[in-house]
């Protein structure tokens, strides 16, 4: 084998790096990956990493913007497999809340054996943890902001799709952007809450007029968000025929090529 390029090195490095965080998850942070270690599990000596980085710091910066550009797979992807069955089905508006804000606790907050979730689920924590010290290192803050950017975008595809599908129009003055971001703040915060180790609460509802069955508190609050941001037609019991469907876009005050949360 031939011998390893400077940025083949820095790759491999960074790449054990990631995978210490992995093992050790979000709580450890970047401060806890040490370069020695790093270098002993990558069977290098120290003159290899001190070629890229003149101290450990300077690696530990470089490891942190690298998990937050990291991406597993499209943000959204796994809220789309969950309710696009289920508008396929014909379920109610609130049958698509409720389920797919349950599919975002477990999967998320709460990752079960399914290995790619698992690891979807430790990406985003970890990334978010290292978002909340964002303020460290410029070249973080400035990742953070592009990982957001990128699932805001995702995410806005997705509940633009979910408008059309049920004829939600956005309000007047708002975005599916903003609603987005109303999203994400939500879910990053029940998100910390998880890390904290605090229970995620659930709630048996029957109010007429209102929401039914065992819902999370998540659910709920997605709930009022699209109750809060968007004209609701009366009847959201099925999604409308295709034929009937028209681009959300035309009536949610923003533009598609802007970036429209989880992150």
């Amino acid at each position: 084998m031939g011998r390893r390029t400077g940025e083949q090195t820095r790759e491999l490095l960074l790449r054990v790096g990631m995978q210490m965080l992995f093992e050790r998850g979000a709580s450890a942070g970047v401060q806890h990956i040490r370069l020695q270690e790093v270098l002993r599990r990558a069977g290098l000596t120290t003159g290899a990493a001190y070629r890229l980085w003149s101290d450990q710091d300077e690696y530990q910066r470089e490891l942190a913007v690298a998990m937050l550009t990291l991406r597993v797979g499209d943000p959204a992807e796994s809220a789309r497999a969950a309710v696009e069955p289920l508008i396929a089905a014909g379920a109610s508006g609130d049958e698509v809340i409720r389920t797919a804000a349950e599919a975002h606790v477990s999967s998320t907050w709460a990752p079960g054996e399914d290995a790619a979730s698992t690891l979807d689920a430790k990406q985003f924590l970890i990334a978010l943890a290292l978002r909340t010290t964002a303020t460290t290192w410029p070249e973080l803050r400035d990742a953070s902001r592009e990982r957001h950017r990128d699932s805001v975008a995702s995410y806005a595809r997705l509940y633009g799709d979910l408008m059309t599908a049920y004829g939600l129009r956005m309000k007047p003055g708002l975005t599916v952007e903003d609603f987005t971001e109303a999203m994400a703040a939500s879910g990053e915060g029940f998100a910390i809450h998880a890390l904290a180790g605090m229970a995620h609460p659930s709630f048996d509802l029957d109010e007429e007029g209102g929401p039914t069955g065992r819902w999370p508190l998540f659910g709920l609050v997605v709930r009022a968000l699209v109750y809060g941001f968007m004209i609701v037609p009366d009847d959201t019991s099925h999604p409308l025929p295709p034929a009937e469907r028209h681009p959300a876009s035309e009536d949610a005050g923003g533009d598609d090529s802007q970036p429209g949360a989880q992150a």
